[in-house]
């Protein structure tokens, strides 16, 4: 009897789980032999095979269902880039991630309107009492999944793609509503390119559909 693939599940910082998306794994490899110097897709792939291989095969051995944190992978990819040579991306993967964290602390979301110049200099004044948040991109998640339907993992997408246009603005302060239109831009563009590879894809697997796109590890 042939021995079933188990089920692959990541727990995200934020405690919510996701699919384990292979392309993902790819997609990060990619980038840090890139910011290392060594851009090199097909070093990324194979690299990234070996880190799927240990996943599916070295953690809880014979279970149906395997979850592991987004943590964890992480060490893993260090660990492998370090082990094959690569050392220099295992310290951009690090280098990156702690970043993206520092980012993430520094943004504030403000809520209130933007009028004119006064309420732009006011948001960057010590005593502005106007309501604002911690960045966080799981809200967007939630806003998505609960006021548009989408799907989980679609939403997901679309909260990494507006966080990382976001973080690149470089403002300690951003309104809300600038993040609303991202977010609904984004989740527009996403629908779109989802309507667009359903003809395509249509003679392709289920999961290979929803591997298509994803490209960056969050």
């Amino acid at each position: 009897m042939a021995t079933r693939t188990p089920k692959l599940t990541v727990v995200k910082a934020d405690g919510t789980r996701e699919e384990y998306f292979h392309t993902k794994i790819i997609g990060t490899i990619a980038n840090a032999l890139g910011s290392a110097g060594r851009p090199d897709i097909h070093a990324a792939q194979e690299i990234a095979d070996a880190v799927t291989f240990f996943l599916y095969n070295t953690t809880q051995p014979g279970a149906s269902q395997i979850s592991i944190s987004a943590r964890e992978i992480l060490s893993i990819i260090k660990t492998v880039l370090a082990d094959t040579g690569f050392e220099e991306a295992a310290i951009a993967v690090s280098e990156h991630h702690f970043e993206r964290k520092l980012k993430r602390c520094r943004v504030e979301v403000i809520r209130g309107r933007l009028d004119g110049l006064s309420d732009a200099e006011e948001l960057y004044a010590d005593y502005s009492d106007q309501p604002r948040c911690k960045w966080d991109k799981s809200l967007i998640v939630e806003y998505l999944v609960a006021k548009h339907r989408l799907n989980r993992q679609t939403a997901r997408t679309v909260a990494s793609m507006v966080e990382e246009k976001v973080l690149n603005l470089g403002l300690p302060v951003v309104p809300a509503g600038l993040v609303k239109q991202l977010v609904l831009s984004d989740a527009a563009a996403v629908i779109r390119a989802q309507n667009q590879m359903q003809p395509a894809c249509g003679a392709c697997p289920e999961r290979s559909r929803r591997e298509l796109g994803r490209t960056a590890f969050s």
